[in-house]
């Protein structure tokens, strides 16, 4: 392991409530006083809160009335008298999409099941179809800033026999299936987790850093970014060209298009004297693979040592193939790499610590929008940011990385519209900056942009700063959380006035 892979500093601003170990109670539902009363009862759990029932389920692409009438809610017993929560461990392997659109969140959980540690923390261990059952189980998330513990039945959808989305690809094994429908529940149905990133569900996994990059417009060193991530066990996915061209790339190397993936693997191998740089990417449908060079019968291997082709070969219709560097930036669209720290970026040795804020755009009173808006930009938070010299830092290097998120009250995730968000960033020892300071002092700014999460990394000489985070217009109500993840010692702190 090497030893630029460091652990991020874990912060809650609020106390121990919402800690990995002290999760808050989602929907303010207490998985062990439910399971010790249903016991006692002997019954089996049925959640009033998220029911067996059509809403539930949501509106799913494709479906006809037909098909929702054909649906019934069975636990996994009636599924198989054999069913298991977990058999030997979990893969990616344990399980296939099925009939919702969510390959984005299914290929997350494959990128997941790599982080052992981390999957223990999001998939409870000591859950059983056997000892002590009772029809219900949990799952941990990360939601803006805090860890809830999200309590479900064991009620699934299924039609004709057969699970309506995730199915376990031995017919026996449940928690892909139950993680999925406790996710489904926090996004309010399962047709809310149509169309998605897979960072977004990294984040809800870990809490952690992300970074995006438009493979358009790759850094030239991508390949080496990408080793030194999975060096430092982070989850990598990926998703491939949409539109006429996508659909081209589907049908002649098999690549599905608009689709997510997770990156499995990267691995250089020698062929025929020169060096090759690999990718390995896992398809969350279980099978439909890449066609083209490198792929699981691609006469190429033959031109490998015995050695490498025992370890990375394995000519199964799995939905995992490897392809080449270069394809991979030619085929797909754009990945996101989820970690602890950004150490990955750059490989030293340096400690990231983590300072976070969480804040609000009142309309009114402090919603100025952005700096075009002279009368009320300067009304938006202000954070005083402190950057400590670094040893070895030298102009160029990036040593802090700012996370801007926007939080949503509505509770169907399909729903949801986000405003522009962006921030402003100044060099100044000055305090609260009133506008004529905003208007005319040049800042570091970030691009706005209507997601929820928006990420950047910055090369900041050591001095006094103060970020801005703002949306696109005045009069925007909104919740935030902005993070500030600095390369050494740094503080962040709301400015006075």
């Amino acid at each position: 392991m090497a030893n630029f892979c460091v652990e991020m500093i874990e912060f809650h601003e609020d106390g121990d409530d919402g800690s990995p170990s002290s999760p808050l109670k989602f929907k303010d539902q207490d998985y062990e006083q439910i399971k010790k009363a249903l016991l006692n009862g002997g019954g089996k759990f049925e959640d009033e809160l998220f029911p067996a029932n059509l809403d539930s389920l949501g509106e799913l692409e494709g479906f006809t009335p037909e098909k929702f009438s054909e649906v019934k809610w069975l636990r996994p017993h009636e599924l198989n008298p054999d069913a298991a929560f977990i058999m030997d461990g979990v893969s990616r392997f344990d399980f296939k999409q099925g009939e919702v659109g969510n390959c984005w969140f299914l290929s997350s959980i494959g990128a997941l099941t790599f982080r052992k540690a981390l999957m223990e923390r999001v998939v409870p261990p000591n859950q059983s179809f056997k000892n002590n059952y009772a029809g219900i189980f949990h799952f941990k998330f990360w939601r803006f800033g805090k860890w809830v513990d999200v309590v479900i039945d064991d009620l699934l959808p299924t039609r004709k026999g057969r699970p309506v989305s995730v199915s376990s690809s031995s017919g026996k094994e449940f928690w892909a299936p139950l993680m999925e429908k406790a996710y489904a529940k926090i996004c309010g149905s399962y047709g809310d987790m149509i169309a998605g990133r897979p960072s977004e569900a990294f984040k809800d996994f870990s809490g952690g850093v992300y970074l995006h990059y438009p493979l358009s417009k790759s850094p030239s060193d991508l390949w080496d970014i990408m080793d030194r991530a999975f060096q430092c066990r982070t989850m990598i996915g990926c998703s491939s060209l949409n539109g006429d061209r996508g659909k081209q790339i589907f049908k002649e190397l098999g690549v599905v298009d608009g689709h997510a993936f997770a990156v499995t693997k990267v691995k250089q191998v020698e062929s025929e004297g020169a060096r090759v740089k690999l990718v390995r990417i896992w398809n969350p449908w279980g099978d439909t693979e890449w066609k083209g060079d490198w792929s699981d019968k691609s006469d190429l291997w033959e031109t490998v040592s015995d050695e490498n082709r025992d370890e990375c070969l394995k000519v199964h219709d799995d939905g995992e193939f490897w392809i080449k560097m270069e394809d991979f930036l030619e085929y797909f669209e754009d990945i996101d790499i989820c970690c602890n720290s950004p150490n990955f970026v750059e490989g030293d040795e340096h400690q990231w610590n983590s300072h976070s804020k969480k804040g609000r755009w009142e309309a009114g009173v402090s919603a100025g929008g952005y700096r075009n808006d002279r009368d009320d930009f300067w009304t938006n938070p202000q954070y005083r940011l402190t950057v400590e010299a670094v040893d070895g830092w030298s102009k160029g290097d990036k040593n802090i990385f700012v996370s801007l998120m926007q939080k949503h009250d509505e509770e169907n995730r399909s729903k949801v519209s986000y405003h522009y968000i962006g921030y402003y960033l100044y060099k100044t020892a000055q305090g609260k900056l009133p506008s004529s300071v905003l208007l005319y002092v040049k800042p570091y700014t970030s691009f706005l942009s209507p997601t929820r999460e928006l990420t950047e990394l910055h090369s900041l000489e050591p001095g006094q700063y103060v970020i801005i985070p703002c949306t696109d217009g005045a009069g925007q109500t909104a919740d935030f959380i902005i993070t500030v993840y600095s390369k050494g010692e740094a503080k962040l702190q709301l400015s006075d006035d």
